[in-house]
């Protein structure tokens, strides 16, 4: 019966942790922050379809579109011009490619949209890397609206 308590309790937990996150973090870090957790649902997506837990998956997959739904809103692709209309085609392909892969419970297409999301990732990952770093020139195009 304690069960349940608890797994409440690190549920609530844990969304005010993502709350402290997400209310200190630069426009950079919450585009972070939304594709490690796209990634994150297709991950517990695929283990769910690998053990024949659909209904549980649907959730997960709905989440994963959503919040490339979010990237793909928070473009500006004016700014960004055709790096950033690059990205929005890409995020639609991959919105797509999720809705596939859930009616058909396709793990290979879930790898193919994570790997997609960790290539992306990375390079933002660099990106903010250059931003952070005074010591380097330049800095990093205006794709988002944040």
């Amino acid at each position: 019966m304690a069960k349940p308590k608890i797994d409440k309790f690190l549920s609530q937990y844990k969304g005010i942790g993502v709350s402290a996150a997400v209310e200190g973090a630069s426009p950079h870090r919450l585009i972070q922050m939304l594709m490690a957790g796209a990634v994150e649902r297709i991950a517990t997506a695929k283990g769910l379809i690998q053990h024949n837990e659909t209904g549980k998956k649907a959730e997960q997959i709905s989440w994963a579109i959503s919040i490339i739904g979010g990237l793909q809103g928070a473009l500006d692709i004016e700014a960004g011009g055709e790096i950033a209309q690059n990205l929005d085609d890409l995020y639609d392909y991959m919105a797509r490619r999720l809705v596939e892969a859930n009616l058909n419970n396709d793990v290979e297409i879930l790898d193919e949209v994570m790997g997609l999301l960790l290539d992306i990732k990375s390079a933002w990952d660099v990106i903010g890397n250059s931003i952070g770093n005074p010591s380097q020139s330049g800095s990093a195009p205006s794709l988002a609206k944040c």
